[in-house]
């Protein structure tokens, strides 16, 4: 028993730590936590996914074994737990001594993410809920990051650990607020250029935004509302695009993007292009992942469509049978020809590579019984199938 002991558990009763940090914390969405050295989490600053609090604990507000294990054997860093989850662990130390950890991330780096699908249901059914769709839906909402993110949360973490560190020694006030300042600004700038989706474009995007929906204010009071709806559209195609994330996305968000996209290209093409899109107001809640609707429609206007002289029709149905949903995109376009389609197979073009990646990035989401068919090609157009799950929004 020495000076330090509860000292933690002091700090966090007598400061709001949560507030001190909260300019770090906002760079990041992946879990980070304080916990004790008997495994006993003090405080959340970002809350860890119910899979590890409702599956993997053994009881509530203390860690998982994989991180018991390592308290205990006194390993330190970044670890990949039984279920292929990126994890770390920091010590805080004050005089040589261990007060306890800041901890977290329980995320998958993509390469890993088919880790997700090897999860054994049947070992929680067990133990302790005996719903499976509560299992899968948390094992479906684990979060998988790039390795670039991982690592900026990684050193995020390390930075509080030694933050807190300096808290609880007694001479840590003047450079502790100095050294935040610091690496706070050096997160922010490591993360601006992270998210950044294009390294060579120089122009803000929230001036891009503006400037576009003041051409369409001008367009407005000038009278030309095509030329008005126009940049309004492409202006929301571009803050959708750049939004985009590892989470699922609603079926009606992507549909309405791809309105945006179709509005556009209609106006483009006049009377060459007609298109048609049928989704029940119910399926638009299903949760499907982004950009994975919009690349095909692409696809189909451009190699199966405006080749042909007077155009053609594109459409797109979603319909549910029972606990599928399967997704239509049709045209009645020049169809793919032989080569093509044994190009798309084996990714020798630039549309086979985007549609095969996209098949393989939904049966990483959802298994292999899942993802993207050509079911027709010939000459009168071409139907391409999207089938995923029947899976609401959670939440």
């Amino acid at each position: 028993m020495n000076k330090f002991n509860n000292s933690l558990k002091k700090l966090i009763s007598s400061k709001n730590l949560y507030d001190r940090y909260s300019g770090i914390l906002s760079l990041s969405d992946i879990p980070l936590f304080l916990v004790d050295t008997e495994g006993d989490i003090l405080l959340e600053f970002i809350p860890s996914p119910d899979f590890c609090t409702h599956l993997c604990q053994k009881k509530g507000g203390h860690v998982c074994s994989d991180y018991m294990s390592r308290i205990k054997s006194g390993e330190k860093g970044r670890f990949i737990c039984q279920h292929g989850l990126e994890n770390v662990l920091f010590p805080i130390v004050v005089d040589n001594e261990t007060l306890g950890y800041v901890a977290g991330m329980q995320v998958y780096l993509q390469q890993n993410e088919y880790q997700k699908y090897m999860i054994d249901f049947k070992r929680f059914k067990s133990s302790k809920t005996d719903e499976l769709e509560i299992i899968a839906k948390s094992i479906s909402s684990l979060k998988t990051v790039e390795l670039n993110k991982l690592e900026v949360h990684q050193r995020l973490a390390g930075e509080i650990a030694k933050n807190v560190s300096f808290d609880l020694s007694d001479n840590y006030f003047h450079q502790n607020l100095k050294r935040l300042s610091i690496e706070k600004e050096i997160l922010e700038k490591k993360i601006i250029d992270l998210e950044a989706k294009n390294m060579s474009l120089v122009v803000n995007p929230h001036f891009l935004f503006n400037t576009l929906n003041c051409i369409a204010r001008v367009a407005y009071f000038e009278n030309s509302h095509t030329t008005e709806k126009l940049i309004y559209c492409l202006s929301d195609l571009l803050r959708y695009n750049l939004k985009q994330d590892n989470q699922l996305h609603t079926i009606g968000a992507e549909i309405n993007n791809i309105e945006k996209y179709l509005y556009i290209q209609k106006v483009r093409f006049k009377n060459r292009l007609e298109y048609h899109i049928d989704v029940a107001e119910n399926i638009k809640s299903y949760r499907i992942p982004n950009m994975v609707i919009l690349p095909i429609v692409e696809n189909s206007l451009i190699h199966g469509i405006t080749p042909k002289r007077d155009g053609g029709k594109l459409s797109i149905y979603a319909e549910q049978y029972n606990k599928e949903i399967v997704i239509s995109i049709m045209d009645n376009g020049n169809g793919f020809s032989k080569e093509s389609l044994l190009n798309i197979r084996e990714s020798k073009n630039k549309s086979g590579l985007g549609l095969r990646s996209t098949d393989e990035r939904l049966k990483r989401y959802y298994g292999e019984k899942y993802g993207l068919e050509i079911v027709k090609s010939d000459y009168s157009g071409s139907t391409v199938t999207i089938t995923i799950p029947a899976q609401p929004v959670v939440g």
